[in-house]
């Protein structure tokens, strides 16, 4: 194993340090319990959006905490989910007291803390609501879930939801919307290489030269099946024809596409994905109006691909180009 670390035990906590240093403009990190929040938090009269889950998913999501996306992140363990407290205290952190969204991908851990985090903040008076993001169409359930995975449409729920949120849009509205986003979103991702967990020293598991893990999960969960590593073009087809079926869209929808690399991914290969990934939407008929290319949401250092659809409406659109300043984004404004 060969990483820029100094001990798998303290690898969370020096990153945390790290982004206290480096964007102190934008977020503030607590220690004990963790979190990261907006340097400005809380924000009166604003929708506060908290999110988290196991850390080596960066930028996931503290990279995404800032002017027009989430409030607050909650960074667990390496792909571990965060504990009750740390989720209690940051949407206590945030609240701006006119609600707060929990946005939780679809893997048991999360759920069931930020069910237990949401209760305890209820108690204290805070209005929570929380939307369970499980856009995944590769497998049903997995080692982490009970029912589809929360993938890429997290990163698509944060950024529409979170623009939204900063225009002053109500909690009703902004919960309303996390939920539509969810529902028109679909993704599915592709290993070529596993990833190695720190504490663990070696792969999450075995993939030979001339394989790759198709449907998988990024966790490394198995997906739908181990097969010969094919060209881009194929996989790209392969990712996005049942991305494609499973809505179904419909020739005429407009669509954001978002093509995410999974951490060990060049950014030219990305780019070839993408070139495939938009000429298939094209042949079914569907107008690709906004776009996203980038490692986003990522499992440490495992080489692959992950491709996201998601069916647009005005509102959606209103959100995803609303300005943003993060540690990962930064646009408009």
């Amino acid at each position: 194993m060969k990483k820029l670390i100094n001990a798998p035990e303290h690898v969370v906590a020096e990153a945390l340090e790290g982004m206290a240093f480096a964007h102190a403009d934008l977020i503030r990190v607590n220690r004990d319990p963790d979190f990261i929040a907006r340097a400005d938090a809380p924000v009166r009269g604003k929708v506060a959006l908290v999110s988290g889950g196991g850390s080596g998913h960066e930028p996931m999501h503290g990279g995404f905490v800032g002017r027009g996306m989430l409030d607050a992140a909650c960074p667990g363990a390496v792909f571990t989910s965060p504990t009750p407290d740390q989720m209690l205290e940051a949407t206590k952190a945030v609240d701006g007291g006119v609600g707060v969204l929990h946005i939780v991908k679809n893997y048991t851990g999360d759920v069931l803390n930020f069910e237990m985090a949401a209760d305890l903040a209820r108690e204290e008076g805070i209005d929570v609501h929380a939307v369970v993001i499980d856009d995944d169409v590769a497998v049903k359930d997995s080692l982490y879930t009970a029912g589809r995975r929360g993938v890429g449409a997290t990163v698509l729920a944060e950024k529409i939801c979170g623009g939204m949120a900063e225009a002053g849009a109500p909690v009703d509205h902004v919960v309303d919307l996390c939920r539509a986003v969810n529902g028109a979103a679909r993704s599915m991702g592709l290993a070529l290489t596993p990833c190695t967990v720190p504490h663990a020293g070696k792969p999450s598991f075995d993939l030979a030269e001339g394989e790759m893990e198709f449907g998988i999960g990024i966790h490394g969960e198995p997906g739908r099946r181990r097969m010969k590593l094919e060209p881009a073009d194929r996989i790209a087809e392969m990712l996005m024809e049942p991305i494609l079926e499973d809505l179904p869209f419909r020739r005429g929808d407009d669509i954001l596409l978002f093509v995410n690399g999974m951490g060990g991914t060049p950014l030219i290969e990305l780019y070839v994905v993408y070139r495939a990934a938009e000429a298939i939407a094209a042949k079914h008929g569907l107008a690709v109006s906004c776009r996203l290319v980038g490692s986003y949401m990522t499992s440490l250092d495992m080489a692959g691909v992950s491709i996201t659809a998601l069916r647009l409406d005005d509102t959606m659109r209103k959100g995803w180009d609303a300005p943003v300043i993060t540690p990962a984004l930064r646009w408009g404004g």
